[in-house]
């Protein structure tokens, strides 16, 4: 498939699927749900079993996605050496790929940013809710989207901590400060009501699972879920 040409900033409200949520026995029908629904990215999280305490998928669904369907992929590695794993993500057709900046991920984080865009990627950072923000800031540069875990990684259905909007907070403002470009991502418990409070602290780019893919109607949550 031909990748999408839009250029999404950061005054964007996007709205991003988590296939987490979704029916694995059904993953290209699924996404083409969501995009039908009105979903603007797929958000795709890559879990080892080592990293979190949860094993999800690999290259291959991100691949069956990315030839089914005409769609920005959001790749969010969940895994230890990302760098070591890099090249196998990046055939697979991922648009955007998101690393996480903790020492148990063990690797150089500008160097894996580096090969990110090298390969014509946007590249991200992630950070877990236990992870100071101080860990983030000497990489804002290097980097085109900013994550903001507001659920402790692996498992789908967790409340979304609120106390994590200081981090939100923290990278409008250096954002501003810095005269950077960044998108602001938030990952966990994203419904109507924590949409409203994610967007309200700054955050852009708002990933939702069981919201969007068990909700009733998926278009209409995916609306309320913008609109908020």
């Amino acid at each position: 498939m031909n990748r999408p040409v839009k250029k999404w900033t950061y005054q964007d409200r996007i709205i991003a699927p988590s296939l987490l949520a979704a029916d694995f026995g059904r993953v290209r029908d699924e996404t083409s749900r969501a995009i039908n629904a009105g979903a603007d990215w797929m958000h795709l999280d890559v879990m080892d079993g080592h990293f979190v305490d949860n094993i999800s998928f690999g290259p291959d669904i991100i691949l069956a996605v990315h030839e089914t369907n005409d769609v920005f992929l959001d790749v969010h590695l969940m895994i230890t050496r990302p760098d070591h794993f890099l090249p196998r993500f990046i055939a697979a057709g991922a648009d955007l790929i998101t690393v996480h900046v903790e020492p148990e991920a063990d690797h150089d984080v500008s160097k894996t940013l580096a090969a990110i865009r090298a390969a014509g990627c946007k590249a991200g950072l992630a950070l877990n809710p236990a992870t100071p923000f101080e860990k983030v800031e000497p990489f804002l540069g290097e980097i085109d989207l900013l994550l903001v875990m507001t659920v402790v990684p692996g498992f789908g259905g967790q409340p979304f901590m609120e106390d994590m909007m200081a981090k939100v907070e923290k990278g409008v403002a250096l954002r501003a400060e810095r005269g950077l470009n960044y998108h602001i991502q938030v990952d966990g418990g994203v419904g109507t009501e924590t949409a409203a409070t994610a967007s309200k602290a700054g955050a852009n780019v708002l990933v939702a699972g069981s919201s969007t893919f068990s909700a009733p109607d998926m278009a209409a949550a995916i609306t309320a879920i913008r609109q908020a």
